[in-house]
């Protein structure tokens, strides 16, 4: 059967309608709290329609906050890593500080621990392609001479989103844009940090307590 084009706009209609009402949703009565019903008459839209392209409340809200955070925070290359980066770390904290989207991701993240299925939907939908796009953008800066060439790269990343993170799950206030510009600089630096001799003197930038020691040499009976 051939679809129409004015069947296809009522289709995207009420998938959009559909995105919307879920996260309004967990704004309102919090993730617990939303059913695949509520949705369902918030968006004006049947069950059967939903379940026609989602399997479950979860993989509803998952869609349209993974939408929407990858429309927010690209992954732009001006030349300048360092301002590539601040503008999408800011960009993330700006999200993940607005209703729906801040509540709407605390509730997928606390139904994680509960659900491997959930979890294992946001590891492959959310949060591997956008690791793996974070380590690509300082792969290209890497190739450019903007980071060393021997850096952690995976580490890199997980230093740049764990303070993000850390905050809104423990629901402390978010990082200002002064923040963030700290934190990259920080995480920029890091990876300019080169392995020292091993006869540095203990207390030496970069070095680490007990590197370069013999084996057992140090250590505390």
């Amino acid at each position: 059967m051939i679809t129409s084009p004015s069947s296809l706009r009522r289709s995207e209609r009420s998938r959009r309608a559909t995105l919307d009402a879920a996260l309004e949703l967990c704004t309102e009565k919090g993730y617990g709290r939303v059913t695949v019903e509520a949705i369902a008459a918030r968006a004006g839209v049947s069950k059967k329609t939903i379940y026609r392209w989602w399997p479950s409340k979860v993989a509803v809200i998952l869609e349209a906050f993974t939408q929407v955070v990858v429309g927010v925070t690209p992954f732009v290359e001006t030349g300048d890593i360092a301002a590539d980066l601040r503008a999408h770390i800011n960009g993330l904290v700006r999200l993940l500080s607005t209703p729906p989207y801040g509540p709407a991701y605390s509730g997928i993240l606390s139904e994680m621990h509960h659900d491997e299925g959930l979890a294992r939907a946001v590891r492959e939908q959310l949060v591997t392609p956008r690791f793996e796009a974070a380590v690509e953008r300082l792969r290209r800066a890497q190739e450019q001479g903007q980071v060393p060439a021997g850096a952690d790269l995976p580490l890199a990343v997980e230093l740049l989103y764990g303070p993000v993170y850390y905050r809104h799950v423990l629901r402390k206030p978010p990082q200002d844009e002064a923040t963030v510009a700290a934190l990259v600089a920080h995480v920029l630096r890091s990876l300019t940090a080169g392995d020292p001799p091993a006869d540095a003197p203990e207390g030496s930038p970069g070095r680490v307590p007990g590197q370069g020691r013999a084996p057992g040499q140090g250590r505390v009976s």
